[in-house]
């Protein structure tokens, strides 16, 4: 794309993408990435200037090194490192609407958000393995995670709907992550002597609950549906931090901004 295209974009102007994606396309979006940082830096653009709608399995990569002003949407399912580098823009995974609800359905490969440094994600179902290792700004909400999630994690925030694997938070050293721990499995899968688990404190209710909204009505999702809808859904989230970090008022610090879907 040239730059004098790249500067007309806007959301009344944008680029928008709707199509077809299958496993062959792999990194897909990471171009047009290239070319905004090219002409605007890490500041990329205005919220809406991109959007990219997409249907089907994803190759490696999708949305890898989304800036601002990027929106990827993608009815389907995606291979490994979705979101691997991104550092602004929003990318939502959802299953087709005859699909959703299915427990414990995996939309996403390994290795998602791997080095995220800022934006969000909305996944309406589960992820693979290494979910936001050395994740350090991004937002996600996702339904389910395999080993070794927020692994190394030193910033942003994670909220998991579902379950998790072992050797949650192995490394975190910063960022915060909220687990619904229905089955109280949390506690045996993280490691005690370096992460504090709390119950969840207003200020992170208010947080859990702008961020289940955003994901319902970005994905459809039934599960952050039914937890919203329940009178003591939130009760059973955990606030998971580093020792170092779950200092008394930490809570209470700047919440993730929570936007429109």
């Amino acid at each position: 794309m040239s730059g004098e295209r790249i500067d007309a974009l806007s959301p009344q102007h944008p680029l928008t993408i709707v199509g077809e994606i299958a496993t062959t396309d792999r990194a897909f979006g990471a171009g047009i990435a290239g070319a905004i940082a090219a002409r605007r830096g890490d500041l990329g653009l205005p919220d809406g200037s991109v959007q990219l709608a997409m249907t089907g399995s994803a190759g490696q990569s999708f949305g890898a090194f989304a800036l601002p002003g990027m929106r990827f949407g993608l009815i389907g399912d995606a291979n490994d490192g979705l979101g691997k580098g991104m550092h602004g823009g929003e990318i939502i995974v959802a299953a087709a609407a005859r699909e959703r609800g299915r427990a414990g359905q995996v939309l996403v490969g390994n290795a998602a958000l791997y080095g995220a440094t800022g934006g969000r994600v909305f996944i309406g179902g589960c992820a693979g393995e290494r979910f936001a290792v050395r994740n350090s700004g991004a937002t996600a909400v996702v339904e389910g995670v395999g080993d070794h999630a927020c692994e190394y994690m030193t910033g942003g925030t994670v909220v998991v709907l579902g379950s998790i694997g072992r050797n949650f938070g192995a490394g975190m050293t910063g960022g915060v992550a909220y687990v619904c721990d229905r089955k109280r499995t949390l506690a045996v899968r993280t490691s005690p002597q370096h992460l504090t688990i709390e119950t969840l404190s207003a200020a992170d209710q208010r947080i859990v609950h702008d961020l289940l909204d955003a994901h319902e009505r970005a994905t459809g999702s039934r599960l952050a549906r039914a937890i919203l809808r329940h009178d003591r859904g939130l009760t059973l989230f955990k606030r998971v931090t580093p020792v170092d970090a779950a200092a008394p008022g930490a809570a209470d610090e700047k919440p993730p901004a929570v936007l429109s879907a």
